[in-house]
């Protein structure tokens, strides 16, 4: 079989892909920026792929593409409920399968399983009508960390430095659909880890103005910095890239995502999040780690495509 048979055999075994972007969740505008650059760049490989649009196509028409490219951010994409749609149609998907998406969405239940698992987190208490704010700030202490447990990008987070600021965040927090957590903060570096597949990628810090990397210092600010090499010894960067993959697979998360963590000034880890489908425009973070190792974008959404045909899900 010559490389242009090859070539065509692998493209038909591929099939029709449905580039999933878009929907209805508060990151819209940048999952349809993810999601043009998947796309764009699949054409290129000579793939069939489209864009899919669930706020603007019936869920029902998936059954007719042979596998999904995940690039929906937020709820409905990144929960495990388009997971559980494509698995229901038995068509496979990028990404973690339907509970990890679910779990690693949701900041309580990842850190209450970080910490059975004996995972550092920081430590966090959950806001609920009637609680006590002075005695939860007497817990953890100022300043806090305010996060609506099921949004992304930073969504409806705030630092807080008194209690009355608590409240008044707490108030906003609540807005978002879910629960609210209060976190202990932590001073100290923060950093990215990408995995892809069974391998994590270089590390990533992150630097900002800002009082703490929010929507804006991802999306707009032109000060933030991006530094790979993170400035790590080769060591350090190994342990941690160790702890973010165990952070990772402790939620039964597979194929691909994004943990980030902080290290703080004595130089112990806390895990904060894990991303189950990170941005992937031209100026985003799992991108940018596997350019650092060597991936191209092109190899990059290809490894991502790969895995779900391997593990079908």
């Amino acid at each position: 079989m010559n490389a242009r048979t090859e070539e065509k055999s692998w493209i038909e075994q591929m099939g029709r892909i449905a580039v999933l972007m878009g929907g209805t969740a508060s990151e819209r505008e940048i999952s349809l920026k993810s999601g043009a650059a998947v796309l764009n760049e699949l054409l290129r490989m000579g793939l069939y792929a489209e864009p899919f649009d669930p706020a603007e196509r019936a869920i029902s028409e998936l059954s007719s593409f042979d596998r999904a490219f995940i690039v929906l951010h937020g709820k409905g994409g990144e929960d495990g409920v388009m997971q559980g749609v494509l698995e229901s149609l038995k068509v496979p998907y990028t990404g973690s399968a339907l509970l990890a998406s679910a779990l690693a969405m949701d900041k309580l239940r990842s850190k209450q399983f970080w910490e059975g698992a004996g995972l550092p987190t920081p430590p966090f208490r959950l806001l609920q009508r009637g609680c006590d704010l002075a005695e939860i700030v007497e817990q953890l202490g100022l300043p806090l960390m305010v996060k609506p447990v099921c949004e992304g990008s930073s969504i409806g987070m705030a630092k807080v430095d008194t209690v009355e600021a608590l409240r008044q965040a707490w108030e906003v927090a609540s807005e978002y659909e879910g629960e609210v957590i209060a976190e202990q903060w932590v001073e100290g570096a923060e950093y990215t880890v990408a995995i892809l597949g069974d391998r994590a990628l270089p590390m990533i810090r992150l630097q900002t103005s800002h009082r703490f990397y929010d929507y804006e210092a991802k999306y707009s600010a032109e000060d933030t910095e991006y530094l790979c090499p993170c400035g790590l010894n080769s060591e350090q960067e190994r342990q941690l890239q160790q702890l973010a993959h165990s952070a990772f697979s402790t939620l039964g998360c597979s194929g691909w995502g994004r943990v980030d963590l902080m290290v703080d000034q004595a130089g112990s880890p806390w895990l904060l999040e894990v991303n189950t489908v990170p941005g992937m425009t031209d100026h985003s973070l799992v991108p940018m780690a596997a350019s650092a190792a060597g991936l191209d974008f092109q190899q990059l959404v290809l490894a991502i495509l790969e895995a779900s045909y391997e593990a079908g899900n």
